[in-house]
């Protein structure tokens, strides 16, 4: 959150109040959504021991997606679009740069886009 707020000036916004700890991050002139943080069973993503993990989801281009998943860290979107959004786990497995990384370009996939002038 930290890191998102120093880089983005984003604070997270908790849209779902009976969880109380999901959260997103919007960009704050057309409020779309570039993460969202979550922390998920991890039997429910398929992950093996018990417990939970902290994680998040990110917009992500289709080939880098596809690169990611077979690395350890990544897995498809939980909840999300596969072909469009990636899961990072956030207990260290994957690589903080990376997770910066994805960020930015989550961030550039959701802005807005310029207008064209008139002719």
């Amino acid at each position: 959150m930290k890191y998102i707020f120093d880089v983005y000036g984003v604070e997270p916004d908790f849209p779902f109040p009976d969880d109380g700890v999901s959260c997103v991050f919007r960009h704050v002139d057309n409020r779309k959504w570039f993460a969202l943080a979550m922390n998920i069973r991890r039997e429910t993503l398929g992950l093996a021991g018990p417990g939970s993990v902290d994680i998040l989801n990110v917009k992500c281009d289709p080939l880098l997606i596809g690169s990611l998943r077979g690395k350890p860290g990544f897995l498809p979107a939980y909840h999300m679009n596969k072909d469009k959004w990636l899961t990072a786990l956030l207990d260290g497995t994957a690589g903080r740069g990376e997770i910066e990384m994805l960020l930015a370009v989550s961030y550039a996939l959701t802005a807005s886009k310029p207008r064209r002038g008139r002719r």
